[in-house]
């Protein structure tokens, strides 16, 4: 994954106005002088400078370009890096690469650039991991919250449990080595706080994910309800376009319809699902168990009935929101005054009210304050490995177990940890995460 030489590939999509190829590795600065004509020598050029001149094959102009030059270690990948800034044609783009290769680079590999950052120590596995989620970022939560990862505060917080647990280990391994003199270097009333303290902070990372989660992969939310109800035409005014079939006979929506939209900066998926009746019709049978499948995935579920008609007994666990909406207002001379919320998804009343109560449903206060949000299924799991691990060994301290035996609980809580960061990993878990990201990152 980091191997040597110099890497060439496009760093931004071909076909507009302009375009950039970025090249990495030693050496790299030699390689671009060999095709750039310009006022002067790039090997003469200081770093983060930018030079104007063109690229030529055989004497023949290919384009006018504007190359950046990045010495090492300031770049990037912590390596020579160069950015040629072209115009966007492919065929342009296609022939500036070739013509580097022909001078020594080979095409990157897809995520290499971060792959070279992370061996480089310019970031860690965490936030090479941000900067996929800021580039596939789709609503505004999402961009921040993959932005306060990238630029490590999530780093920080994680290594700041390392050291406090790596101070503990220290202590205990001491222990150890002077086990025939019975002595305790790690006083046991500190190290329960230490370790209340330190799954305290791990816990709390752990549940942010339920949040961090959805706002990276966008809202579900399941619209249920019995037939007629109104849950395709809730679904067209919701998204504001006539996405799902409406018609008066029941039973016409038979398959999961889905549609996004962003409300204040939150991505929410809308899922308009069959209605929920007793029916014989095979085809409608298996429409209604594809909804109450999307009503166990989803993080909100929107039940939806219609005046004097009660609502339909959907099963949801605790973590789920349920809105409990009333539709077809509009036929209703007097609302009544209770806390269900009343619309009209035909003509739009309480449609916006709807919308506010989705909004609210998700607190982004930790976000947008910049406290630490877990987003990556990863990382929540390496929480949980730590979290029980600190459970086992705060079990194992109330016990009076052996400093070994504790030692080990501590272990396994920092590997977990480490591995969120790279500190400690595998060549399989970084393969599979660059081997995710576009050739040019």
């Amino acid at each position: 994954m980091f191997s040597e030489g110099i890497i060439v590939a496009p760093a931004t999509a071909l076909g507009g106005a302009i375009a950039t190829i970025r090249l990495s590795g030693e050496g790299a600065i030699a390689c671009c002088d060999a095709v750039f004509r310009g006022r002067k020598s790039l090997a003469d050029a200081a770093t983060h400078t930018l030079h104007y001149g063109t690229i030529v094959d055989d004497n023949q102009v290919v384009d006018d370009v504007v190359v950046s030059i990045f010495r090492a270690p300031h770049s990037y990948t912590g390596e020579e890096s160069v950015e040629i800034s072209i115009h966007g044609s492919r065929y342009i783009a296609t022939k500036v690469i070739e013509l580097l290769c022909r001078h020594g680079a080979r095409m990157a590999e897809p995520g290499e650039f971060s792959a070279r950052a992370f061996a480089a120590g310019r970031i860690d596995l965490s936030q090479a991991e941000a900067v996929a989620d800021v580039i596939a970022a789709h609503s505004q939560a999402a961009l921040s919250l993959a932005s306060t990862q990238m630029r490590g505060g999530y780093s920080q917080t994680i290594n700041s449990l390392r050291e406090q647990l790596i101070e503990l280990t220290s202590l205990l391994e001491l222990e150890l080595d002077f086990g025939e003199e019975d002595v305790e270097f790690a006083d046991r009333t500190r190290l329960k706080d230490m370790l209340e303290k330190s799954n305290s902070v791990v816990r709390t990372l752990a549940s942010s994910f339920h949040t961090g989660n959805a706002i990276r992969n966008g809202v579900s939310v399941a619209i249920v309800g019995a037939p007629n109800v109104g849950k395709s035409t809730l679904l067209n005014a919701l998204v504001g376009d006539d996405r799902a079939m409406v018609s008066n006979i029941a039973g016409t929506t038979r398959d999961t319809v889905e549609e996004s939209i962003d409300i204040d900066g939150i991505l929410f998926r809308f899922i308009d699902t069959a209605g929920l009746r007793t029916t014989d019709d095979q085809l409608e049978q298996m429409g209604i168990e594809r909804t109450r499948k999307a009503v166990e995935k989803a993080q909100i579920v929107i039940n939806m009935t219609e005046p004097n008609t009660p609502f339909e007994d959907i099963q949801t666990t605790n973590t789920q929101t349920v809105i409990s909406v009333v539709n077809k207002s509009d036929t209703i001379t007097t609302l009544p005054n209770d806390t269900l919320l009343y619309i009209s998804a035909r003509n739009g009343d309480g449609v916006e009210r709807l919308r506010n109560r989705l909004r609210d449903s998700i607190d982004t206060t930790a976000l947008y304050r910049g406290d630490t949000v877990v987003s990556n299924l990863r990382h929540y799991e390496a929480l949980t490995v730590a979290s029980e691990a600190l459970d086992e060994a705060l079990a194992a301290l109330a016990t009076g177990i052996s400093t070994e035996l504790l030692s080990e609980h501590i272990r396994t809580a920092l590997t977990a940890l480490g591995e969120i960061t790279g500190h400690i990993t595998s060549d399989t878990i970084l393969q599979s995460i660059f081997s995710s990201f576009c050739i040019g990152k």
